[in-house]
């Protein structure tokens, strides 16, 4: 599960800091200090399941801003699945939410 929270990390703070015609931002970029994998494997070590959602949580409302707000098509979607993967309770729920999450960050990247 690190790998998909560091793509949620990477493809939410790409949509934030690239630029057209820009350099990509990659896993090993200063401003995923804090979301690689190696933090968020320590977190689900640790169980800190609250840890990783406000992570993830930084991100998104980052990446939110980035496409005009929770009023815009892209943001309403954004908003709503993040609020899928903020429900989550326990980590064993987090994979399925996380993963759509994931899959939209890609796709409007």
């Amino acid at each position: 599960m690190e790998l998909t929270l560091e793509a949620v990390a990477l493809f939410a703070l790409k949509l934030v800091h690239e630029e057209d015609g820009g350099s990509p931002v990659l896993r090993d970029d200063p401003v995923m200090v804090g979301y690689d994998r190696e933090v968020f494997g320590l977190l689900l070590r640790q169980g800190d399941l609250a840890g990783i959602l406000l992570k993830v949580d930084v991100c998104v409302g980052q990446a939110l801003v980035a496409v005009g707000g929770a009023e815009t098509v892209l943001g309403w979607e954004l908003k709503r699945l993040a609020t899928d993967v903020q429900s989550v309770h326990q980590l064993e729920e987090l994979p399925p939410p996380l993963s759509t999450l994931k899959d939209y960050l890609k796709d409007i990247q």
